[in-house]
């Protein structure tokens, strides 16, 4: 019997799990995300006839399209089950506007979590397409393309063709770069640090650090110890003293549990602690959220949605989780009555915090059916959800104050009395905070040094000095941003949301305006500097935190209903186009800009110009095309300029033997031959790296890695130009077991994860891997 009703999601793994929980009334299709979109080749905003947007079926989902409209041909109800958010209420609303003529027979579904029991309760009591989300999306939509479409263009005219600015990106890539200008600008001041080493009557010794001079707090701020002679003094000043406990603190403190993730949250500590980027994180608790093959129990949905800004939790996982701590842990580690924990203003609220969807599916139990990756991410949810319901940690902080003549040394110590929550989660740390106020990681060490175990020694305890430790620290900048604490800067500020961290984080490094350093950290290119300068100077409004923000109230307002999203249009638009034209006209043209300098072209004479490239600033004859000499400087601290002297590598040239120099071209860093001119002979810095498999086409050449012009590595035979086979997938050297074909390669797309496909598409074999 044919089924009498048609649900559609946006995922195939999700539309998996959903069969499983409906009965042979329901077919279940996916549209594979959106179905409809503004055109990619103009604007598609008519903002004379209110902002209307030209949406049109995206290119290759014709066929989706058409096989959702057969699908849902004859149905009586039909059910659009996209995620809970505003993206995906944009593709319910325009999924209905393909497949059925009017919207009687559609309904809106709305789960937070893939389970049985929620699936059917949302197909019983299904809502009605929510318009005011779907005008907030479509403002949003409609925003971004005005800004991105409109400015882009611009940069390619001024800059360079390929570059973007966008909102919310171009804010995130200027704060990158005011903090690497806070750094650059910041003047390191030396300071020192006493502690001393102490016993006592009772063991352990103990180390206590300098707190007061002569009255004065040594706190490196208002009063530092400013060089080693000043310290010496202090130290012989001290000769001969008798010591002993002066006040003796003992408090007991609590520890409270954090709250369970939010979206932003979960990016944040899975970089700290897992090392994965925002994209890597959301693709994983997607899948999570969609559902995972539990062997013989089919796709379960192990997470709740996981776009939320909300730390709410629902009355039944609270008592699960309660149920689940006394079981595992005893009555003492469950409070009370359940925590519960105040969200930031401005939160939507509409989602509950992330968490598993049922404690009955413990990271131990589903470990041998999740990939590495997804088992860490799993199981960092778990922990977070499960400890934020546990009791508060308990521990005796002791403090003394041990003065002497002039000084007063203070140690502190802790114990923990109860582990509580700490049994189970501890929250990672950002870059240290202490950087972040000037100070340094040995002024770190040395408070760690008195922040240990002391003895039980009571006021007026003498006390015997074994030693005087003094130590020479430097105050030092802000520390760069890295993922994590940018995702947090952008979070605490308003700037965007949750759902957008990963995309605009993986924005700024692809274009790169940021670089990850081996640290992890966020570093500014030139070409960051520049795009940011030249937007701030030319949009002062787009590239400001607070207008950035405030823009994300107004589309929570439309999403209330308190707002007509064209009236919001018009609002932004009317100062956006006034600005846009004065920047047409005034904004520096880079690409046609010439500094002159005082360094002469070794060739003909004539003093050389800076000019804007591809990889930055370049010295540059300015009699081209008739002289193309081209040098790449250095710039000093005072501004000046010299050529950067030509660097010998351990290379010598193949063709005729002399050394081999590091040099510089419009397309970046090469090898060139010493001999030039004589000797023409060039090569790339990064030599292509063989990955040990024979081509598939020519049967002859071996697979390398090459990178292209743009920086993306793909793969290519050895014998080009004779063999042309490319491949942006890793080849790898197994023969796919359906055709036979010699060569499977490496996919890793957002939906199906990482995979090994055969290389010939008509093949269709796919298969999942684990990640090792």
């Amino acid at each position: 019997m044919a089924a009498k009703n048609l649900v559609i999601v946006e995922s195939p793994a999700k539309a998996r799990t959903l069969e499983k929980y409906l009965g042979r009334d329901y077919q279940v299709k996916a549209s594979v995300g959106h179905v409809v979109d503004l055109p990619k080749s103009k604007l598609g905003v008519d903002v004379k006839k209110d902002f209307a947007p030209d949406f049109h079926v995206i290119q290759g989902k014709k066929k989706v399209v058409d096989e959702l409209k057969r699908a849902a041909k004859g149905k009586e109800n039909i059910y659009l089950a996209s995620d809970p958010d505003r993206e995906g209420e944009a593709i319910a609303w325009h999924i209905a506007d393909q497949v059925a003529k009017n919207h009687k027979r559609v309904h809106r579904v709305l789960f937070n979590e893939i389970t049985k029991k929620a699936v059917q309760e949302a197909i019983a009591k299904p809502q009605a397409l929510d318009r005011n989300k779907f005008d907030a999306q479509i403002a949003r939509r409609v925003l971004d393309r005005l800004v991105g479409y409109q400015i882009s263009p611009l940069l390619w005219k001024k800059v360079r063709r390929g570059l973007s600015a966008g909102r919310v990106q171009s804010v995130a890539v200027r704060l990158v770069c005011e903090r690497e200008r806070e750094i650059r600008a910041f003047e390191s001041v030396e300071y020192w640090s006493l502690t001393a080493l102490f016993e006592g009557r009772l063991p352990p010794s103990f180390k206590a650090r300098l707190a007061q001079w002569q009255g004065q707090k040594v706190d490196n701020k208002k009063f530092r110890l400013e060089n080693e002679t000043y310290v010496q003094e202090i130290i012989k000043s001290l000769d001969g003293a008798t010591w002993e406990i002066g006040e003796v603190e003992k408090k007991e403190r609590r520890r409270y549990p954090t709250p369970p993730f939010v979206t932003s949250k979960l990016q944040q500590e899975a970089a700290r602690k897992l090392g994965f980027q925002p994209r890597r994180t959301m693709q994983l608790a997607q899948q999570l959220y969609e559902g995972v093959e539990l062997g013989s129990e089919g796709s379960v949905g192990l997470i709740i949605y996981m776009r939320t800004d909300s730390t709410r939790v629902s009355a039944d996982a609270l008592a699960e989780v309660r149920q689940h701590i006394q079981a595992q842990f005893g009555k003492t580690y469950v409070p009370g009555k359940p925590n519960s924990f105040r969200s930031k203003k401005g939160t939507q609220d509409a989602h509950e915090a992330i968490r598993p969807t049922s404690l009955e599916y413990t990271p131990e139990r589903v470990r041998r059916y999740l990939r590495r990756d997804m088992f860490q991410l799993y199981s960092l949810i778990w922990d977070r959800f499960v400890a934020s319901q546990m009791v508060p940690a308990i521990y005796d902080q002791t403090a003394f104050e041990i003065p002497v003549r002039e000084a007063v040394f203070r140690a502190t110590g802790q114990q923990i009395k109860f582990d509580g929550f700490m049994k189970v989660y501890i929250e990672g740390r950002d870059e240290r905070a202490a950087q972040a106020n000037g100070e340094d990681q040995e002024a770190d060490d040395a408070a760690d040094d008195t922040d240990g175990m002391l003895p039980d020694l009571n006021k007026g305890d003498a006390l015997n000095l074994l030693s005087m430790e003094p130590r020479q620290h430097f105050t030092q900048p802000p520390p760069r941003y890295t993922q994590a604490s940018l995702i947090k800067e952008l979070d605490e500020n308003g700037i965007g949301r949750p759902s957008t961290y990963a995309a605009i984080i993986s924005n700024i490094l692809d274009r790169e305006y940021v670089l990850q350093t081996e640290g992890r950290a966020l570093a500014p290119t030139d070409l960051g500097f520049l795009v940011t300068d030249l937007l701030v100077e030319s949009f002062p409004d787009i590239l400001n935190v607070e207008f950035t923000a405030g823009m994300e109230d107004q589309l929570d307002k439309i999403e209330d209903g308190k707002e007509k999203w064209t009236k919001a249009m018009k609002r932004f638009y009317t100062p956006f186009s006034r600005d846009l034209k004065k920047a047409e006209k005034e904004m520096r043209d880079v690409k046609r800009q010439e500094v002159p300098t005082d360094i002469a072209c070794e060739k003909c004479g004539a003093l050389m110009v800076i000019k804007w490239g591809r990889n930055g600033e370049f010295l540059a004859c300015p009699q081209y095309p008739e002289c193309k000499n081209t040098k790449n400087f250095k710039r000093s601290d005072g501004g000046e300029i010299a050529i950067a002297a030509e660097e010998e590598v351990n290379e010598t040239c193949e063709q005729c033997g002399r050394p081999m120099l590091l040099r510089w071209g419009k397309f970046g860093k090469f090898l060139g031959c010493s001999g030039y001119p004589e000797c023409k002979n060039i090569q790339p810095l990064e030599k292509p790296a063989d990955i040990g498999v024979k081509c598939p086409e020519c049967k002859e050449g071996n697979l390398k890695e090459r990178k292209s012009r743009w920086g993306k590595f793909f793969y290519g035979c050895d014998r080009y130009p004779e063999c042309k086979f490319a491949s942006w997938d890793k080849p790898l050297p197994t023969p796919c077991p359906d055709c036979g074909s010699p060569i499977l390669v490496e996919k890793v797309t957002k939906r199906a994860g990482r995979t090994h496909r055969c290389y010939k598409k008509e093949c269709g074999y796919s298969i999942p891997v684990a990640e090792q």
